[in-house]
Order: structure tokens, then sequence, then C-alpha cells
């Protein structure tokens, strides 16, 4: 498998580059996804957010009853995110080594966690479906958020790209953090998927 290694982040076209997140030295593994599933027509209503816990094996059933009844419709779109999904917290259950996870599907038209910051979490999945992806930084530009200064580098997940970020349920020192992207002047709807493991303190 050939990966790009840049510090503690690994980042690769492979989606087997997810394993890597078991590495001592990686704090971030991303699975950078040419395709990803086109769910644009679910943004055409209201519909609120998504939060549940489950088996991360066989996550599908519970995903999918609780979209249709949170106002999400039956079709095409629903039927490639609840696949996606479903395939994501099996892959996600293989990396982290959890069994139970938490699955939490939210449209963001804000500003929210606009601080760079690692969570409470052991580890931590997020994807992006809709809009752009979570930003993170590493390396010398930790000392200067800290320090209270801009960073001079800022990467980003785009849309569809998979990210499994180590949290401070597993690291003492992060060696990256990360945080949304400011939207809220931008007219921008994202639609976020993040999964944890069930046993995790958030």
């Amino acid at each position: 498998m050939s990966f790009q290694a840049d510090f503690t982040a690994v980042l690769s076209e492979d989606a087997a580059i997810l394993e890597a997140i078991g590495d001592g030295s990686h704090s971030l593994a991303v699975w950078r996804r040419a395709h990803f599933p086109d769910i644009e027509a679910l943004f055409a209503f209201e519909a609120a957010n998504i939060r549940i816990r489950c088996e991360a094996r066989g996550a599908g059933d519970p995903f999918r009853e609780a979209l249709l009844e949170k106002g999400y419709r039956e079709g095409p779109e629903l039927d490639a995110l609840v696949a996606d999904v479903a395939d994501l917290t099996v892959r996600f259950a293989s990396a982290s080594g959890t069994e139970r996870i938490k699955v939490r599907l939210e449209r963001v038209s804000t500003n929210s966690c606009r601080k760079f910051h690692a969570d409470y979490t052991t580890m931590r999945l997020i994807t992006t479906y809709r809009g752009p992806g979570t930003e993170w930084i590493e390396g010398a530009d930790l000392g200067r958020v800290a320090a209270g200064e801009e960073p001079l580098t800022i990467h980003a997940l785009a849309s569809g790209d998979i990210g499994i970020f180590k949290g401070r349920l597993l690291v003492d020192e992060p060696a990256i953090l990360h945080r949304s992207p400011p939207i809220a002047d931008l007219d921008i709807e994202r639609l976020l998927l993040v999964i944890d493991p069930a046993d995790d303190a958030q």
C-alpha cells in the first residue's frame, strides 16, 4: 500500500490506510476517496440530526430507521447513504478495535467547533458528505495556536474524505488538532458524519 506521510498524518487513496491509525506514530489516517455517495436530493427538505448507539457491524438497519423517523425520505440517495455508513462503521470498528459505536449525522450551517482542538475520545471518524471538510494542523502550528497566533498551514479533508483522528483519551499530548471550517458567513450547509466508540466519555 502506498501512502503519503506528513508528520503524524498518513493519507492515501487506498481505504486500507485507515488501519494505520493503530500505529503509535500516527495521529490521523485519511482515506482520500475519489467517489462517495451523491445524496444531494436529501437536502431538498428539512430533516433533523441523527444520533444513535448500535453495534458497529449491522449499523445499517438502525441508522436507516433513525433517518426515516427524523424525516428523511426513502429513495436511492437514502439507500446510498445507509450503505456507506454501514461500510464506514465496519471500517471504524476494525481500525479502532471497538464493537459498539455512536453515529452522529449533522447538518451544520454555523461555525461550530471553530477552535482547533482534540476530542475527548479515543478515536473519531469524520467525513463530510456535503460542503467543506474538517480542517487540521500539526507540527509547529500547534505551538502557534497555543500562543494565540494563527497557524501558517491549515490542511483540510475534502468532501467525501474519511479521517480517523486519535483523541485525548488515547494520547496525552495531541500531535494533530482539528476544527470545523468557518462557514457562517458563506451561506453554506454541511452534512457531517461522526463515528465514535460508544464507551468513550462524550
